[in-house]
This record gives C-alpha cells, sequence and structure tokens, in this order.
C-alpha cells in the first residue's frame, strides 16, 4: 500500500479540502447536525495600499460565509476571516484579496462552482439535489451553475470551432397553450462524419421557420459559414431556404431518418385509410391490419417468421392491396439506405423516386404524395449518398436527451435558463469538465 502523504498524527485538512490552492488555511472547525464549518484565513498578507503602495495597518476583520465542496455528501461552510486594512498616509481601507477562493459576491468558492458543474454536466444530477448537497437555497445554486457555465464553457469562442457539418431541426421545450412552444435546434454532427465523438449542440434559437434559422447563420463569423461543408435535415423547405442563401457552398442532406420516417407516415395513413373502409371504424384488437401495425414498420430483414406469416395473411385480402403497395415502397426506402455500396444504394433510391413520381393508380394516393415529395426533394436525399456520415440521427438523439433534462428538471418556464441548460448537457463539455477538479 503506498504511504500517506502526511503522518496521520498532523492531518493537513487544507490539502485534504483542497484549500491550499485557493489561498486559504483552516485554523477551526465545527461539526454542526447538518452540515461542517472550517474557519479560515487568507494566507496572503495583502497589507499593501493598493492606491499609494504604503503598508497598512490592520483595522479589523470580517467574516465571509462560503459554500464549499461537500465531502461525503456532508455541507462543507467556509467562514472565511477576511482582515481590513488602513492606510495611514491616504487613508483608504482595503482587505485581503479574496478572489483566488471566490469571485465577488458570490456564495460558493471556486471549487464548489466547478463542482456543481461536474455533478450538473456528467452525473447529470437536478439542481435541488445539487443545492441540498452544498447547503444552499435553490436560486443560489442556479445562478452560480449557470453564470459560470456561461463563462467557463459557453462563451469560448473556440467553441464553434471545426464545425463542418451542422445538423437542424425543431423541438419542442414546453408543452403549454400560451407562448412559443418550439424551438430550433442547430447540432454539430462533424465527430459522427469523422468519427471522433458523439453530435454536440451548438445553438438553440426560440421559434421554428426559415427567417430564425437563416438569422441564427448570418449572426454567425463568415469564417465559420465558410467552413461548412454539409447541412442535414428534415423535409421543412424553410430549413432548405435558409441553408442556401446563407451557406451557398453548402450541401443541403435531408437525411435517412426523416426520408424513412416520411414514407412511414405514408404507410399509417394508408393501413388508416383501409381499416375505416373496410372495418368501418379506427384498429381495434382482432382487426387484421391493426394487429400487424408495428410489424409493417419493422425492416424485412428483420422481421420474425411468425410475423411474416401474419403480414402474408392479412395480405392474401384484395380489400388490403393499397396497404400492400405500399408497404413495398417503404421497404424498397429502407432498402436503398441498407445497401454495403452507396453507389447501389443512391441508383436504388433513384429508380424508387423515378418509379413512383408518375405513373402511380389513384387508389394510392399516399404513394402519389409522397412521390411528390421526394420527386421535389430529390436532390437533397440522394446527397445523402454522396456525403458518408451525414445523417440528423443524432440530432434526434439529442433531442431525446432535453426531453430526459427537461424531465430531471421537472420542466422549465424561462427559455434563457433551458438553453443555458440544455448546452452544458448537450453541449460536448464533459471531456474539458473531467480536468477541471
Amino acid at each position: 500500500m503506498s504511504q500517506p502523504t502526511s503522518p496521520l498524527s498532523t492531518p493537513c485538512l487544507d490539502e485534504f479540502c483542497r484549500l491550499d490552492r485557493l489561498g486559504l488555511t483552516v485554523v477551526g472547525q465545527q461539526v454542526a447536525p447538518d452540515h461542517t464549518v472550517l474557519v479560515c484565513h487568507v494566507v496572503a498578507p495583502g497589507d499593501v495600499c493598493p492606491a499609494c503602495g504604503q503598508r497598512g495597518t490592520a483595522r479589523d476583520m470580517v467574516t465571509r460565509r462560503l459554500a464549499h465542496v461537500p465531502f461525503g455528501w456532508w455541507p462543507t461552510i467556509l467562514h472565511v476571516r477576511v482582515r481590513r486594512y488602513r492606510c495611514s498616509q491616504c487613508r483608504k481601507v482595503w482587505r485581503q484579496d479574496l478572489r483566488p477562493a471566490a469571485s465577488a459576491r458570490a456564495k460558493l468558492s471556486r471549487d464548489a462552482v466547478t463542482w456543481a458543474l461536474r455533478a450538473l454536466v456528467i452525473d447529470r444530477m437536478s439542481v435541488a439535489r445539487i443545492a441540498q448537497a452544498l447547503g444552499v437555497a435553490w436560486n443560489t445554486a442556479n445562478k452560480a451553475v449557470l453564470a459560470a457555465g456561461r463563462q467557463l464553457l459557453i462563451a469560448d469562442p473556440a467553441r464553434l470551432g471545426g464545425v463542418e457539418v451542422i445538423g437542424v431541426d425543431e423541438h419542442v421545450w414546453r408543452h403549454t397553450r400560451h407562448g412559443e412552444r418550439y424551438v430550433t435546434v442547430i447540432i454539430d454532427l462533424t465527430p459522427i462524419r469523422d468519427h471522433t465523438g458523439p453530435a454536440r449542440l451548438l445553438d438553440m434559437v426560440e421559434g421554428r421557420s426559415k427567417k430564425v434559422f437563416k438569422a441564427w447563420l448570418a449572426d454567425q463569423t463568415a469564417a465559420f459559414r465558410a467552413r461548412v461543408e454539409v447541412v442535414a435535415m428534415d423535409g421543412f423547405t424553410g430549413f432548405k431556404t435558409a441553408a442556401v442563401e446563407e451557406l451557398p457552398d453548402a450541401a443541403e442532406v435531408m437525411d435517412p431518418f426523416h426520408v424513412v420516417a416520411l414514407a412511414g407516415d405514408k404507410l399509417d395513413q394508408t393501413r388508416q385509410r383501409i381499416q375505416q373502409a373496410t372495418r368501418g371504424h379506427r384498429g381495434r384488437s382482432g382487426d387484421p391490419l391493426y394487429g400487424i401495425r408495428r410489424a409493417l414498420r419493422t425492416s424485412a430483414g428483420l422481421l420474425t417468421d411468425r410475423q411474416i406469416a401474419r403480414i402474408g395473411a392479412v395480405f392474401a385480402d384484395d380489400a388490403h392491396v393499397a396497404v400492400e403497395a405500399t408497404w413495398g415502397v417503404y421497404q424498397r426506402v429502407i432498402e436503398a439506405y441498407r445497401q454495403p455500396s452507396r453507389a447501389d444504394g443512391k441508383q436504388m433510391m433513384t429508380a424508387l423516386i423515378a418509379s413512383i413520381s408518375h405513373g402511380v393508380p389513384k387508389a394510392l394516393g399516399e404513394v402519389i404524395t409522397l412521390g411528390r415529395t421526394l420527386k421535389r426533394r430529390r436532390t437533397d436525399i440522394l446527397a445523402y449518398f454522396d456525403h458518408p456520415g451525414t445523417s440528423n440521427g443524432p440530432t434526434e438523439a439529442i433531442n431525446g436527451r432535453l426531453e430526459h433534462l427537461r424531465g430531471t428538471a421537472l420542466g422549465f418556464r424561462n427559455l434563457v435558463h433551458y438553453r443555458l441548460r440544455a448546452l452544458l448537457d448537450t453541449g460536448g463539455f464533459r471531456p474539458r469538465l473531467h480536468s477541471l477538479l
């Protein structure tokens, strides 16, 4: 076993509590029923007048109360005795410099703020639990965490550096009848394409429209806009138009996630229409089409023998021929994206779009609508096969993490707080936070 750094008979609280690097030393301690108090002095004398440079005389001492890093989930409170001096020549009064330990008017030590940031971002703790561990009010912990996150992480100009592939999507940030419910989220997909790490949230802007995304792009530097090579998006034409106008040299890609989802929606609509036509009501337990609703949305290569048999039995009824035809189109979309060769996948998708863009029977209204959409966005859909690793799927994954964040916080009412919390949670700051404390 390795030897301790100091004898057990003379423990050093300064090192154990990491107060030495804050410029403090412990002179007393008290264990209360619900917290521990450490009485500290400032190590640096600080008796030189900041105005004239003369040495001052000690006048009195004041106590500053700071919440520190909890040990064993036991709140630790620092009572820092700060000496005040007075200059006999210019009559100025000042106090010892406490800035290494805490910022001005702060109620948390610098290490406590860093600990709270790590607990929020890495351990995914709620602000309420962090405040309880620190022994402070919720507002105190929340204000300190957001201010430090904005200063240390979000305001870093290098945060937007190296972004070459972005994804854009909408997100519902609150479920209320009043106010704007949607925000536009912009994601950095460059690490996904380069296989260097997960996607990360770049920003979140209130609203969902061409104007919102276009304004965000216009606010970025010319170097940032020139660096972006690919923009992955869903089928919303507003995002595409904004990207074309602000990023003329970038390729717009309609990612597979939304193309498959679009075809799946048309399959569901066809099934529901035929269900009403044949049964006269919505799907119920025991109805053939209702019973295979999940199997229909499964890739053909993943179906079990039992599912294949059930689908075949339902399609044997001529009344369900429209569902069978739409299901075939849906499976062809999936098959195109699953081709080992991107050239083969692009060829299959090109042939599929051409086949459903004209000559489709009127009875397949949903397929006709799908064909029009795919034909209109043909260039963006086929661009995926020319840009490996470009998908908005990670964007949807981050949307899921934001939903988890809202659940942990029991909802948000302030969009500014939500944006900051979302950036801290999904902005890719974990590696940096690991090295801060």
